[in-house]
């Protein structure tokens, strides 16, 4: 793996994570991730329009005029996230109408539209394919964490509803860990999300200093050194 593919890695999981460093498309992060399963179908759907639009934004870089190439980019995303729109209406219905008007919001969400005219219309397709799918998957997986610690906290469960994603055989996924818990209706609505996701990235900065610190050496003195001889010498 090269240089350019393994940062660009770095940056779309960690480093420039959309979700907890750019903190961009917050709107359906915080409203949507109520649970495991919610935040998993969006994003998917999220990811799957990322990375096409980053992919298509790269092919056409040559040919459209910087007067048009907003307008060009946003009738591409619209273009995916009708077709992601109709594949859940297809497939998975349920989860669909829960997920409501945030998969055609999926548009207006600035992840995507800032990699395509930031990244994809600068660099070659495979590049703007892997920026697409390390910035898509770290997205998704701060939506699916957010869910799960959500649903965990709110309604003791973990992995409810999968069936709505995966089909019938994934009903019996769900983990019940104390069937008495009382519900702790604060994780599960829009406050709690902000909550959460505050400590997310404070943990996120936490763990950036540490490693930062670890790696910070002593400053070596170049050089001649003076040495201090105390006592009498015979």
């Amino acid at each position: 793996m090269n240089t350019a593919a393994h940062d660009v890695m770095k940056q779309g999981l960690w480093h420039n994570n959309p979700a907890l460093v750019q903190l961009l498309g917050l709107c359906p992060l915080l409203a949507v991730t109520g649970t495991v399963v919610n935040a998993l179908g969006l994003g998917i759907a999220t990811l799957v329009v990322l990375t096409g639009s980053n992919v298509a934004v790269s092919l056409i870089r040559n040919f459209v005029s910087d007067a048009v190439r907003l307008p060009a980019f946003v009738m591409i995303i619209a273009a995916l996230v009708t077709c992601a729109e109709m594949l859940m209406q297809a497939f998975t219905y349920e989860l669909y109408q829960i997920l409501g008007i945030f998969i055609p919001l999926i548009v207006t969400n600035c992840v995507i539209l800032g990699r395509a005219d930031g990244f994809a219309r600068k660099n070659t397709w495979p590049i703007a394919l892997l920026d697409g799918l390390m910035m898509g998957l770290g997205f998704t997986l701060v939506l699916v964490l957010l869910g799960a610690i959500r649903e965990l906290l709110g309604l003791g469960t973990l992995f409810s509803n999968m069936h709505l994603l995966f089909g019938e055989g994934a009903r019996a996924w769900v983990w019940q860990p104390n069937p008495d818990y009382p519900k702790f209706l604060f994780a599960v609505l829009p406050p709690g999300a902000f909550v959460i996701t505050g400590l997310l990235i404070a943990i996120k900065n936490a763990l950036d200093d540490y490693v930062q610190q670890r790696h910070v050496k002593a400053p070596v003195v170049k050089g001649s050194k003076r040495v201090r001889v105390t006592g009498k010498i015979a």
